[in-house]
């Protein structure tokens, strides 16, 4: 697989001669929301500057000094263990300070509002809030209450939007640009913020997306978002360059929607039956954490087809991305000394 993206998909506009006006910063966003707010030039912006920090990864000392001084507190009202491990690593590796907090031993147990909680932070000397929240919409909510600067870390069925911006680096990085690319989402739609995520990344760029998965779990209204809906899964597999297999979202969702995981499995998992029936180059991506022997059998999840745990790497590199650009950091290309 190539690791180099391509010119044309990957670069912002580059400013005029010497002479010329200087172009305006890509990213002057305070606050990282959702991927529906942002430009293409914005998704670029964050994945050239995730490129950037990609390779500290295999270095020796794997830090820099772009956020020394600043705080970074984790407040996650859900339970995480990649996002909440890479967002603390990111921001470790850009040398900013890091504070996990825990809602199970917080004051909310007291009867504190989730509101008044992330003031009291706030005045503490936080300079950036990664937050996730059962509820839709709590990060946008928080966002015009405190002067942190506020990352969506998943919001209820909402948007993920760190997870959608990792997913397009891997398929960047192995398949050259995102532009022009088939790329199937497989699964639990209805209540995957990974999937809203995904698809209005995947747009912007220039793909097609496709939904695929049961009529209880794809709703047709989603076509209106410039999506293919499908039902079937072998109609779809030969057209597609990338499926994104989602997990299914049992903690979200009320019992059924379909008859039986086993039922699901037989129509939806990706084994390698079906991987065989789809293009040569085909790439698999899963969000996790991947039930395996549900949405994908354990050969498919490891074998050549596999980027799920490029997309663990990539994720940390897009994170420490967000926090750098966040913290006011405009330069062209951090500082990778």
């Amino acid at each position: 697989m190539s690791t180099a993206p391509s010119a044309a998909d990957s670069r912002p506009p580059a400013a005029g001669g010497p002479d010329s006006e200087p172009a305006p910063p890509v990213w002057t966003r305070k606050h990282l929301l959702g991927l529906e707010d942002l430009s293409r030039e914005e998704i670029l912006a964050v994945l050239d500057t995730a490129e950037s920090f990609s390779e500290i990864s295999n270095r020796s000392r794997k830090k820099v000094p772009a956020l020394q001084g600043r705080i970074v507190f984790n407040l996650f009202f859900e339970n995480s263990t990649r996002t909440r491990t890479s967002f603390s690593l990111a921001a470790k590796r850009l040398s900013a300070d890091v504070q996990d907090f825990s809602a199970q031993v917080s004051s909310l147990s007291k009867g504190e509002t989730f509101i008044d909680t992330a003031k009291n932070i706030e005045a503490m000397g936080c300079d950036l809030m990664v937050v996730r929240h059962p509820t839709p919409g709590a990060p946008h909510l928080l966002s015009q209450h405190v002067s942190s600067s506020i990352i969506n870390a998943g919001d209820g069925a909402h948007e993920h939007p760190t997870q959608g911006l990792l997913d397009l680096m891997t398929i960047r990085r192995a398949k050259g640009n995102v532009e022009g690319l088939t790329v199937a989402l497989l699964g639990d739609i209805a209540h995957s913020r990974v999937a809203r995520s995904n698809i209005w990344g995947l747009l912007k760029l220039g793909a097609k997306v496709i939904l695929c998965g049961p009529p209880t779990l794809v709703p047709k209204a989603m076509e209106r978002l410039g999506c293919e809906v499908a039902y079937r899964l072998e109609d779809v597999l030969p057209r597609c360059d990338v499926i994104n297999v989602l997990r299914i979202q049992f903690e979200r969702q009320q019992g059924g929607l379909f008859p039986s995981v086993g039922e699901y499995s037989q129509f939806y998992m990706m084994t390698q039956e079906r991987v065989r029936k789809a293009k040569p180059d085909l790439l698999i991506l899963a969000p996790g954490p991947i039930n395996r022997g549900v949405e994908l059998t354990p050969e498919v999840a490891d074998g050549k087809h596999s980027a799920i745990l490029n997309q663990v790497s990539n994720g940390l590199a897009v994170r420490m991305a967000v926090l750098y650009l966040l913290s006011g950091k405009m330069d062209a290309a951090p500082p990778v000394d």
